[in-house]
């Protein structure tokens, strides 16, 4: 499987996926004109990737802000790892949050509450 990276706009994320560490990262900003558009190409590496025979998979979200479709993409790829840890596969998610953006950390801790078998961490640091 590839790797696969998204250089980082005024509204989308940077996406980079290393394939042989198992690693996603999307760390940025996340409200594009189209939202679908722009998380399709990741998706389809998601699914691809949890088809696949890897057991571990460590997903990194350092988003200081999202609209509305972004979380709804966000929450769909969460549901496409919650099935697959209830298969068995080890899959984390680090949901990043600087300590003073209340906002990013009810964000996770919502996602989190909807989330039984994937092994979802809120992650909080100093702000920078």
């Amino acid at each position: 499987m590839e790797n696969l990276k998204i250089l980082a706009t005024r509204s989308t994320p940077e996406i980079v996926f290393d394939a042989g560490a198992r690693i996603l990262s999307m760390k940025g900003e996340s409200y594009p004109e189209h939202t679908a558009q722009f998380f399709e190409p990741i998706v389809k590496w998601i699914r691809d990737f949890l088809s696949g025979q890897d057991q571990e998979f460590l997903l990194e979200i350092d988003l200081k802000y999202f609209n509305s479709s972004s979380s709804r993409i966000l929450y769909t790829i969460f549901e496409m790892l919650e099935e697959a840890s209830k298969s068995g596969k080890l899959i984390t998610v680090n949901w990043c949050f600087d300590e003073d953006n209340e906002i990013a950390e009810e964000h996770g801790e919502e996602f989190k509450e909807d989330l039984h078998y994937l092994n979802f961490n809120l992650v909080s640091r100093e702000s920078e």
